[in-house]
């Protein structure tokens, strides 16, 4: 049964997307202009940034896509992926296809991507996203020890366009992990210069660069002219407009600086739909915000305590004074839209409860020094929740003093991945696919930035991969699991919102692919 829904899936056809106001409007042609926040890669393999991803999946073509009207699996790069026992995959890649400087795609060109992200000592954040291939550790011993390989032994280059993929046990969701950028090819030059070719990398995606990567100000891609797969560009350039503060990026919006905002910031809902009408749109998302826990930090030891942080927060009040009721409190690690969410399974843990929150704190010893509360500076947003959050702590739990560590995402992110903040932060997850194995696999992996491990749920999670794709029964019990143990906070779920100018159409952004659909976008004027 998995193998005849994995051939089917293999070998479906994407139906177009979901249809937005100005779709067919525009002719071929023109450049549109995207806000943007400053991502910290472009190479697929080196970031996890949504920033990051909203560029790279118009310069690259991973193996797979997923539909925008349901997340199931559509070919892309590949023609299909196909196992007899979910453990043993033949990912079959299309003939023909080439790298923006010329060089041939082929099966090659995939195992040289995953190798390079898979090897320890580069230190690439998709890492962990390997680890299911066998041969991963082996890539990546123990600390202080050197690695007895560089290339993992569960791939097989069976001739230019096959890809033998032996993993060290069934896992029902591969396919649907394809889809991530992390999977996509690399030319020859990435190994050559890998910063150079972060500044411009060569894909075998729709777009290719048109320029350097100008950091802090722009990054503009034109329609490729070797392309010759699934995503022909209906507009011939796209740039991606720098932003420090998606506030900022709706202004320029509305002043018509820009064309698309694919973020709107839900404290300015109200607006943007007063402002766009029609161009302003609403979706579900599998976008979720936490508070991350530095469990190795003995003053946060204590599930207690944590969970007493938890009932601190008011998250009904704080949705709605912040994002104006648009993001919904969290009950669960994951989204609403994936399969297997479960309505109230964090239960009381996410339930606001000031006096059992305090009689929690004060039952596990209560917190010395000061509480250091780490965020971005992307979004006001992000200070404004942290706000309440600090008040609500010190009114409800009597911690008197609060610090803020607010910096550029960019410093952030480095510092929470080398577990150097002392303190709880905001953690955001946007999903690479519809899956709760996402979340859990990307927010507590072994490098997790709260510190935290579990054999039990490790166990449980591994039971879920080497179950059928429809069993989602051990998931959700390893997820009761991280909700009594509580290293990540659960805060709400997102939806995303959007707005463009008159100047563009066919304006598609779903919940299962990265950001804007860039070759679906078409220019008015």
């Amino acid at each position: 049964m998995a193998l005849v829904a994995v051939l089917t899936v293999a070998l479906s056809a994407c139906n177009g997307g979901t249809k937005d106001p100005g779709e067919g409007s525009g002719k071929p042609g023109g450049t549109f202009s995207v806000a943007l926040t400053e991502p910290d890669h472009l190479i697929p393999g080196q970031t996890t940034s949504s920033y990051a991803l909203q560029v790279i999946q118009g310069l690259f073509d991973s193996p797979v896509t997923l539909d925008p009207k349901d997340g199931h699996v559509v070919p892309l790069a590949a023609q299909s992926v196909t196992s007899p026992d979910q453990r043993h995959w033949t990912v079959k890649f299309r003939d023909g296809a080439v790298f923006h400087n010329g060089e041939k795609v082929t099966a090659q060109s995939f195992a040289d991507a995953w190798n390079a992200a898979a090897f320890g000592p580069n230190a690439w954040e998709t890492n962990y996203y390997f680890a299911q291939i066998e041969g991963y550790d082996k890539l990546n011993p123990g600390e202080g020890q050197k690695p007895a390989a560089d290339k993992l032994s569960g791939l097989k280059v069976l001739d230019e366009t096959t890809l033998q993929v032996d993993l060290n046990a069934p896992f029902s969701q591969f396919p649907m992990m394809l889809s991530f950028p992390a999977f996509a090819p690399l030319p020859k030059a990435a190994f050559t210069d890998t910063k150079a070719f972060d500044l411009r990398p060569v894909g075998n995606g729709p777009f290719e660069m048109n320029g350097d990567w100008q950091h802090n100000q722009k990054i503009s891609l034109k329609r490729a002219a070797s392309y010759n797969g699934a995503r022909t560009p209906k507009a011939d350039a796209v740039e991606f407009k720098i932003f420090t503060s998606k506030d900022t990026a709706f202004t320029e919006l509305q002043a018509g600086n820009v064309d698309i905002v694919t973020t709107v910031p839900a404290a300015r809902a109200a607006e943007a739909k007063r402002s766009f009408g029609k161009r302003y749109s609403v979706r579900p998302s599998g976008a979720m915000d936490y508070l991350g826990v530095p469990v190795g930090d003995k003053r946060f030891a204590d599930p207690k305590l944590r969970r007493a942080l938890s009932m601190a927060i008011d998250r009904e009040g704080i949705t709605q004074a912040v994002y104006n009721g648009v993001f919904t409190p969290a009950d669960s690690l994951v989204a609403k839209m994936i399969p297997g969410h479960r309505p109230g399974a964090c239960g009381e843990t996410c339930t606001y409860n000031p006096a059992k929150a305090k009689a929690l704190f004060d039952e596990a010893g209560g917190l010395s020094g000061p509480l250091e509360l780490y965020f971005s500076n992307s979004d006001p947003t992000y200070e404004q929740w942290m706000t309440a959050v600090a008040n609500q702590f010190k009114q409800n739990l009597g911690i008197k003093d609060v610090v803020f560590r607010k910096m550029a995402n960019a410093d952030l992110g480095p510092l929470l991945n080398d577990r150097e903040n002392t303190g709880p932060y905001r953690q955001n997850w946007v999903i690479d696919y519809p899956s709760m194995q996402n979340y859990f696999d990307g927010l507590f992996n072994a490098e997790n930035r709260m510190g935290w491990s579990s054999e039990k749920f490790d166990a449980l999670v591994a039971q879920g991969n080497a179950a059928p794709e429809t069993d989602l029964v051990p998931y959700q019990s390893a997820e009761d699991i991280a909700l009594r143990e509580l290293p990540l906070i659960p805060l709400w779920n997102w939806q995303d919102q959007s707005a463009w100018s008159p100047e563009v159409g066919n304006v598609v952004i779903d919940p299962y692919v990265t950001g804007l659909h860039l070759d679906k976008v078409t220019v008015t004027s």
